[in-house]
């Protein structure tokens, strides 16, 4: 019998799915081998106080009293105490509410999550483990499931950007084995935020504005920099606008395109508004002006710039400091990597970059028309030739378009398609460079796309590639040790 073919992007998102599935276990057994090795530094994680109000989202029974009734104690035990750091917040928010104003950093889209499928599909495990270690089984389980489907969703946008299935296939392996692992596999919001990011982008790309819209917004709700995906539809709409106006010579059809995308923005917008309204609603209202905190009485009452800077001194060169020369350098790595990778871009490509892809050639675009062009029908049968070869490039990656628009096959990395990501990247790495905590850049920008592209473009390229290969992969294996024996010990890491 005639043995069927399975098609490079079939047979490579197996692949990558085993290497995410495979990269989650290697980081799960790290933290186990760690705890079981070393002991904490802070031993306060398993503290759990009953919840301040009747109004959580779990049954407030007396917590200490469920402990000594459940049936595998040890189990339950090990699983709470797995429960450091940033994930203290995230279980304690999925059990209580927010209970006190600092714990408004955390958005709750993670928190939800986890309350739902605890009193759900894993509700069962309370009576064996215990309740707050079944919240926290929950968030394990959610971001490890979350990680390997992010894993695809960068391996399908690859290829409709890089159109180059092997590019994709190396890009996607190196995010599975991403230094700031650790966080993909904790209780953080990294991953929710990495999926609908991610997601959103590619469904962007394919032309699926809607669902792009949905995917964004719900990366708003689970880390607030997910507002900054707006970013994308500015850079389509700005694009879309110009050649409405300067190529169609249409105002109303750019009249059009501008409202569509500043109504895309606004949703996007839309879970973060509504967060800060919802703690405005309930840290200020109903108190005396004495009695109120600080950014209640301010003109534009911001609660997360308020939090972020007075608990956790975020702000504008705040971090730059002698003493903390050794977050920078631990930052170094991630924050190297980013900016070769956008230097190199605007080095080869200039006229792409510096003109923020309004010069770029045709070739260049299609990977990516749906940024830098207004689709619609026509009679042309050139132009439908065009329009059913992008759908291919969506569909798999191959290429079907006339001989002029090759070339773009060949650009990968160095495509005008990567332009509004690596805009993206540059604004989230200055952000984390000059305004944040700099050594969480490396769980920050752990999930842009163009990081693992750049690194992919350069293994492949002439000379030096493989010796900086080794140089990225020696990276990546030294933070996922350094970050599952630190972190998961309760030291600090990033």
């Amino acid at each position: 019998m005639p043995q069927t073919k399975t098609s490079p992007k079939l047979h490579h998102e197996t692949t990558v799915i085993k290497s995410a599935i495979i990269s989650r276990l290697i980081v799960l057994t790290l933290i186990l081998l760690w705890r079981t090795l070393l002991s904490p530094y802070d031993t306060s994680a398993p503290i759990n106080p009953n919840c301040l109000s009747n109004n959580s989202s779990q049954p407030n029974v007396d917590l200490q009293q469920q402990q000594q009734h459940v049936l595998l104690p040890s189990l339950g035990s090990a699983i709470e105490s797995s429960i450091v750091w940033d994930s203290v917040y995230f279980v304690r928010i999925a059990q209580c509410g927010y209970e006190y104003e600092q714990t408004y950093a955390f958005f709750p889209l993670l928190p939800l999550c986890i309350s739902l499928l605890s009193r759900t599909v894993l509700a069962p495990l309370v009576p064996v483990i215990g309740q707050r270690a079944v919240l926290g089984l929950s968030g394990f389980v959610i971001n490890n499931i979350a990680f390997v489907i992010v894993a695809v969703y960068l391996y399908r946008l690859s290829v409709v950007i890089l159109k180059d299935h092997e590019a994709a296939l190396r890009a996607s392996i190196l995010f599975c084995f991403n230094p700031a692992s650790i966080f993909y596999s904790s209780i953080y919001s990294e991953t929710l935020y990495a999926l609908f990011s991610v997601g959103g982008l590619y469904h962007l790309i394919s032309g699926k504005d809607v669902i792009a819209v949905l995917w964004f917004a719900l990366s708003g709700f689970s880390r607030s920099n997910g507002i900054v995906n707006a970013g994308y539809f500015c850079f389509q709409t700005m694009h879309q606008a110009y050649d409405a106006v300067f190529l169609r010579k249409r105002a109303f059809l750019a009249l059009q395109v501008v409202v569509g995308g500043a109504l895309r923005c606004i949703c996007v917008f839309v879970p973060f508004v509504a967060f800060q309204a919802y703690g405005y609603n309930n840290i200020c209202l109903g108190h005396l002006p004495n009695n109120m905190s600080p950014w209640c009485k301010a003109r534009v009452p911001l609660l997360y710039n308020y939090i972020q800077s007075h608990y956790w001194g975020v702000g504008f060169l705040r971090y730059f400091q002698v003493k903390q020369l050794p977050n920078f350098l631990l930052a170094s790595p991630i924050l190297s990597l980013t900016l070769c990778s956008i230097v190199h871009y605007a080095k080869l490509k200039p006229e792409i970059f510096f003109s923020l892809g309004f010069c770029a050639p045709p070739e260049h675009k299609d990977s990516a028309a749906v940024f830098f062009s207004l689709a619609e029908n026509s009679s042309n049968s050139q132009e439908n030739r065009n329009l059913k070869a992008r759908k291919q490039v969506i569909k798999d990656g191959t290429s079907l378009l006339p001989e002029e628009y090759k070339l773009s096959a060949k650009q990968g990395y160095l495509s005008a398609a990567v332009l509004p990501c690596i805009l993206h990247l540059g604004f989230m790495a200055a952000t984390a460079f000059f305004v944040m905590h700099v050594q969480v850049a490396t769980r920050f920008l752990s999930f842009s796309p163009p990081l693992y592209w750049f690194a992919s473009y350069i293994m492949k390229s002439h000379g030096t590639g493989k010796r900086w290969g080794y140089i990225v992969w020696a990276y990546s294996a030294a933070y996922i040790l350094l970050g599952s024996l630190l972190f998961s010990n309760f030291y600090p890491f990033t």
